[in-house]
């Protein structure tokens, strides 16, 4: 196991474990409500410049009281939430600028939900897909 997978798993467990019976999987959340979020541009800036953007679609699985309705008038405050996030302390993978980091994005879009949203109305954060905006001329692992 690369160490890269072993940081992004054991930084993954605190939020599997908030979940309770939530599995690693694609099964949505206890009351089965979610709400997408496609088309983020996060930056990738490494060595203070910006070498890239990539485009994520994020799904937020709902716990408590929430549903799609009521976080959708709060989906503009987690998206801007989440580019401040990505300027301040970018999701960068070492060495591939063609990907952002899952678990760090998870963890700090969580963060920001519980301010935004309240504590546990997001259960936990899924990347559904990366789409990097240049593919040619940047490292790759």
């Amino acid at each position: 196991m690369r160490r890269r997978d072993l940081i992004a798993a054991s930084a993954a467990m605190p939020v599997l474990a908030a979940g309770g019976a939530a599995v690693a999987s694609d099964t949505p959340a206890p009351g089965g409500q979610s709400l997408n979020m496609p088309g983020v541009g996060l930056p990738v800036i490494v060595g203070g410049r910006l070498r890239n953007y990539v485009f994520v679609s994020l799904r937020l699985h709902l716990g408590g009281s929430a549903t799609p309705e009521s976080m959708r008038t709060k989906e503009a405050f987690l998206r801007d939430a989440l580019v401040r996030a990505g300027h301040r302390t970018p999701f960068v993978v070492a060495d591939d600028w063609t990907r952002i980091d899952p678990a760090a994005l998870s963890a700090s879009l969580m963060r920001a939900a519980a301010t935004i949203a309240g504590r546990g109305q997001v259960v936990r954060v899924e990347v559904v897909s990366q789409a990097p905006r240049r593919r040619t001329g940047v490292r790759s692992a």
